[in-house]
């Protein structure tokens, strides 16, 4: 059709309808099928509500890792799952890193046809694939050993010591690491140097187990140290000096310190968002949040509960709380901004893997009929 022998209403009609299909064509063509979409995209996407759930669906598949159980009986699998953290399939890997994520991929775009995701994503070279993949074969706590060590069970395992004004046991009768935390934290407690509810203190020994194995001369590649994994900045910080680093007292004084004054910058912004919790629920999710702040920084924490964007799904599960458990909700402020803020799916594996071990820990026959595992 030329334009130009169209009489003027019609020429505006033309170049209007030229326009409209021209922007329904651009508008369908940015569209990008399932396997270009990126894994955020499916993040974003996802209402809050897919996070019933998710506390108890990340702590069974972490639980095979730790445990070398489940689908991860053999370390070289990989195990696919969902964002409720649902599982959906395992794989066992192949010869190569390039084989595997091709396989992966596979499996993942398998699943969509299969109507079991709504979506998916491939996985790559720095690239998050959808379904997420976690591989069994990976470092991880050994947590028999990492109880032993603990609970003392051997004589090379228990300490004795002095440390500040601090002095635990003697090298007649060395005591364990489990005696270490329940005498640093009352001694603090009695001072009134630290304000943390007894309810924390299986957490900070799920820490203990997780973070180093119980190991005195634990480093990490970051350069963490100790029982703890303390930073050099951290052990700075409560003016430990480095012939002292590897103090377990010390370290244990230190991580007391440090969660105490995470709780303090937290709970004025975790008091206006959840205060109107129950008691128990309410105090379960705030010590979730304390290890989360542990592993990733207070501040990032406190954005999680006052940022316009950040604290949005915070500010959904404030007023659905009935609806979701305190773990729920934990996970899901993490789950639904991963992405954002370095915020990844380690956050949640590690807060995880504690809840495990202070779980472990809490059936051991030294421990199971304490008042320290009234949580349960």
């Amino acid at each position: 059709m030329d334009p130009n022998r169209l009489s003027l209403r019609q020429q505006s009609l033309f170049f209007i309808l030229t326009a409209l299909w021209a922007l329904c064509a651009t508008a369908e063509s940015d569209v990008p099928d399932d396997s270009e979409r990126d894994w955020t995209q499916v993040v974003r996407s996802s209402p809050y509500w897919v996070s019933q759930g998710v506390y108890t669906n990340i702590l069974t598949i972490r639980d095979w890792v730790l445990r070398e159980s489940g689908y991860c009986s053999e370390s070289d699998r990989h195990i696919l799952f969902d964002m409720r953290g649902q599982f959906l399939a395992w794989l066992s890997d192949k010869a190569t890193r390039e084989a595997t994520q091709a396989q992966l991929n596979d499996t993942r775009r398998s699943l969509h046809q299969d109507e079991r995701v709504d979506t998916w994503v491939p996985g790559g070279k720095g690239q998050t694939g959808y379904p997420f993949a976690l591989s069994c074969d990976q470092p991880h706590v050994d947590l028999d050993r990492a109880l032993a060590r603990y609970l003392g069970r051997a004589p090379a395992y228990r300490l004795w010591g002095a440390w500040d004004d601090l002095a635990f046991a003697s090298s007649a009768e060395p005591g364990s690491l489990h005696d270490a935390l329940n005498y640093v934290y009352s001694t603090r407690a009695e001072q009134q140097r630290i304000n943390l509810a007894p309810g924390l203190l299986p957490h900070l020994a799920g820490q203990i187990l997780i973070e180093s194995g119980g190991q005195q001369r634990a480093h990490s590649a970051a350069d963490a140290r100790g029982i703890m994994q303390l930073s050099p900045t951290a052990l700075s910080d409560c003016q430990i000096r480095p012939k002292n680093y590897w103090h377990r007292l010390a370290q244990i004084d230190c991580a007391l310190r440090l969660t105490n004054q995470n709780a303090r910058n937290l709970r004025p912004a975790f008091n206006e968002r959840f205060g109107h919790l129950t008691e128990q629920k309410r105090e379960r999710l705030f010590n979730l949040l304390l290890i989360q702040a542990y592993h990733g920084g207070a501040g990032r924490i406190t954005s999680l509960l006052t940022d316009p964007q950040l604290g949005k799904p915070a500010d959904y599960f404030a007023t659905h709380h009935g609806r979701f458990s305190a773990g729920d909700i934990a996970f899901g402020m993490v789950f639904h901004n991963l992405g954002r803020d370095r915020l990844g799916l380690a956050s949640l594996y590690y807060v995880a893997d504690v809840e495990l071990a202070m779980e472990a820990l809490c059936k051991t026959p030294e421990i199971t009929e304490t008042d320290f595992c009234a949580w349960k």
